[in-house]
């Protein structure tokens, strides 16, 4: 599916000197609501095309800024989507009539399973989690989670997505000026699934240190009334 995505909307890279930035928030915000749509076939791409000097400015560092701050906007904006969706349209809604909007019963339930059992700092957590990145805005809508903490959650572990994405396209342009849409596409999935342990890693280690800032927080504050 990936790799049928990638190449309908190969065509669009050759505009991106001028709506490149446009491209990348619009289509991160279509990847961050409820329709599939893979993140990886823009992000990657856009950093390759930072590197090459073929996005707004032509400067790489100020192209790759511009295009990780695109995209976690992009991806922020889809979240607000799938948040308010799921406050105003409510849980036994969306699931007796998710499907017809690509969100069966079980996809629902795993999401809510995941939020129920990491709280708010599972925006933060699934943002970078394969299969459920989207979806657990969905939640968090439902809980009627702080709309202040499901941003910056959800900015945060956003953010961290692109950049990745963003960092794999640019150092394949650093490797190679000379790749196709689709390959550039299939070998940065490649380049982050090898890696993906790190990742994985990295969010373990933080969901720790906040569980243990958090119980300390409550602590003290118990001690204090």
């Amino acid at each position: 599916m990936t790799e049928i995505i990638a190449e309908h909307i190969a065509a669009f890279a050759a505009h991106a000197h001028i709506w490149g930035l446009l491209l990348i928030f619009v289509f991160m915000t279509v990847e961050s609501s409820f329709i599939p749509f893979p993140s990886e076939v823009v992000m990657i791409p856009a950093g390759f095309l930072a590197f090459r000097g073929e996005l707004l400015t032509g400067n790489f560092w100020m192209d790759a800024a511009l295009a990780v701050l695109s995209g976690t906007a992009g991806s922020l904006a889809g979240a607000y989507v799938n948040y308010y969706l799921a406050l105003h349209l409510g849980r036994r809604a969306l699931y007796k009539y998710g499907k017809y909007f690509f969100l069966s019963e079980k996809t629902l339930a795993r999401a809510e399973q995941f939020f129920r059992d990491y709280g708010d700092i599972g925006t933060f957590v699934c943002r970078l989690l394969p299969g459920i990145r989207q979806l657990v805005s969905l939640p968090a809508g439902f809980a009627r989670m702080n709309l202040r903490r499901f941003t910056i959650f959800t900015a945060a572990g956003a953010g961290i997505w692109v950049v990745i994405l963003t960092a794999a396209g640019a150092w394949l342009g650093h490797l190679s000026r000379d790749l196709g849409y689709v390959e550039l596409v299939r070998k940065g999935q490649l380049m982050v699934s090898e890696n993906y342990i790190w990742i994985l890693a990295g969010l373990a280690v933080v969901t720790i240190a906040y569980f243990a800032v958090h119980r300390r927080v409550m602590r003290t504050a118990v001690q204090a009334e």
